[in-house]
This record gives C-alpha cells, sequence and structure tokens, in this order.
C-alpha cells in the first residue's frame, strides 16, 4: 500500500503496524465523494497487505472523521442518482471492516461524527482523547443513519440508549461513551498515542492467527445483523436525501458554516 494510490487516506508504518490517517485536516476529514471511494476500498487493500498484522485507524489534525461534508450532501441533493454510489460505497465500507481479519484499533484523537463515528465503532477496539466526544447527527440534517449507525449503536450501549441518540444526534463525551460501553478507552490527550501504540504492540506480538480468528468468529453475529440490515437502512436514507426537511436542513447548515467563517475573516 503506497499513499501514491489514495488521495485523502495517508499510510504509516512501525514494525507490523498499519496506520491508516484520514487526511483532510482543512474540514476535518468530513468525506467527501474521494474519501468516500477511498474508505470503501482501503480495508480490503489493508486486509491484503502482507507486512502488516495490525491495523489503525485515525484522523489528521483535530478531528477523527466530521462526517459527509456538506458540498458533497449537497451534490446528492441536486442529483439524486448519485446517492446510488453512495450507497453502494456505504455497503463496501462496513463489510470490509468485518470482513478484514487483521485487528482494527480506532485512535479517536477528536470529534467522531456520522461515518466518524460508524467507521470508528466498527473498529475492534476503540480508543479516544477523553476531551472529545462522538454523535451520529443525521438526523440533525433530516436523514436515517442507514450508513451503519443502526447497526453498531444498539449492540454496544443496547436499544433504548442507541435510539436516544440516534434520534437526537446528541453527542456523547468519550469518557460516558467508555462508561456506557460504546467505546473501550477514554484517555488523556497526551497519552493517546502511547496508549495505542502500546495496545498495537500487544496484538502485533502476540498470537496473530488465533487473535485474528478469534474477531472472524465474533463478527460473525455482527456481519449477519449488517446484511439484514443494511439494505433496509441505507433505503430509508435515500428516501430522506430526496426530502424536502433534508434539502432545508443542508441549506442552514451551509449559512451557518458560512456565517461562522464569515465572522472569523473579519477578525483577522
Amino acid at each position: 500500500m503506497k499513499d501514491s494510490e489514495y488521495e485523502a487516506i495517508r499510510f504509516g508504518r512501525r514494525g507490523r503496524v498499519l496506520t491508516l490517517t484520514l487526511n483532510r485536516p482543512d474540514v476535518l476529514n468530513a468525506t467527501d465523494g474521494v474519501l468516500h471511494r477511498e474508505l470503501a476500498r482501503v480495508f480490503n487493500d489493508a486486509a491484503h497487505d502482507p507486512d502488516s498484522d495490525v491495523i489503525v485507524v485515525t484522523g489528521a489534525g483535530r478531528a477523527f472523521c466530521a462526517g459527509g461534508d456538506l458540498n458533497w450532501l449537497n451534490e446528492s441533493i441536486e442529483d439524486h442518482s448519485k446517492f446510488e454510489e453512495v450507497v453502494r460505497d456505504a455497503k463496501a465500507i462496513i463489510f470490509s471492516l468485518l470482513d478484514c481479519e487483521k485487528p482494527i484499533i480506532a485512535k479517536v484523537n477528536g470529534p467522531a461524527i456520522g461515518l466518524g463515528a460508524t467507521i470508528a465503532l466498527f473498529c475492534d477496539v476503540i480508543f479516544a482523547d477523553e476531551n472529545t466526544y462522538l454523535a451520529d447527527p443525521h438526523v440533525s440534517i433530516g436523514m436515517v443513519a442507514g450508513d451503519g449507525g443502526a447497526v453498531i449503536w444498539p449492540q454496544l450501549i443496547g436499544f433504548a440508549r442507541a435510539k436516544e441518540y440516534l434520534m437526537t444526534g446528541d453527542r456523547i463525551s468519550a469518557r460516558r461513551a467508555a462508561e456506557i460501553g460504546l467505546i473501550n478507552h477514554a484517555v488523556p490527550t497526551e497519552r493517546l498515542d502511547a496508549e495505542v501504540d502500546a495496545f498495537a504492540d500487544r496484538l502485533a506480538g502476540g498470537a496473530i492467527k488465533a487473535i485474528r480468528w478469534s474477531k472472524t468468529t465474533v463478527n460473525i453475529a455482527l456481519k449477519q445483523l449488517a446484511h439484514s440490515m443494511m439494505d433496509t437502512g441505507l433505503a430509508y436514507e435515500a428516501l430522506t436525501n430526496a426530502s424536502e426537511d433534508h434539502r432545508r436542513l443542508v441549506r442552514a447548515f451551509q449559512a451557518r458554516a458560512k456565517a461562522a467563517a464569515d465572522h472569523e475573516a473579519t477578525r483577522k
């Protein structure tokens, strides 16, 4: 795997540990068409990478991943046919995460929102900066969390809590997420890299075949669940993509973002 093969993801190696870094820091690693397509294939490529046994996923700069880029979302509003590609790639992202036998560690170095939260939560072990947060605010832009959020949140924190967060889009702090089992560990900012490195090294130095196949066995139930839910969830998400609520709420988000940027520019 080479950086030259990807535009929005960069790679790092430390022994047998491969790090995948979402690399759109200027927009908090929000997914556009390029990053979304690359996410749909990167975990399969990493699974077949001969020089690694453990994978770490993180984000460049201040965020893990801020969800969907508003300009990219607007493209699908204007041309609904583009959402067909989004649906295909969304399924590939989830199933490639589940099919990859290598253990995948999420290093949530900043906010993990929407698809960003989904990717983190489908990883096998999740470490997060204790000062950050996770959220799946699809409803805040008038959409169904069909890209995997509706699958994974209930498995980690139960149906009642998951429905509360998915129906409101509320943020959950990393500390609280660790308390209720949404993630594994919330650690101080200055210790995040060291904690993830130590755990990755522990796995890389272990009985790697036993570790891989333990993951594979556990993931059978998750894969069955994802197969039973993803098509329905994405179909509902496609319906909401064409809704007036979605159009209105995305426009409102864009207006607020522009106003904030204009205000920041006048202060400089």
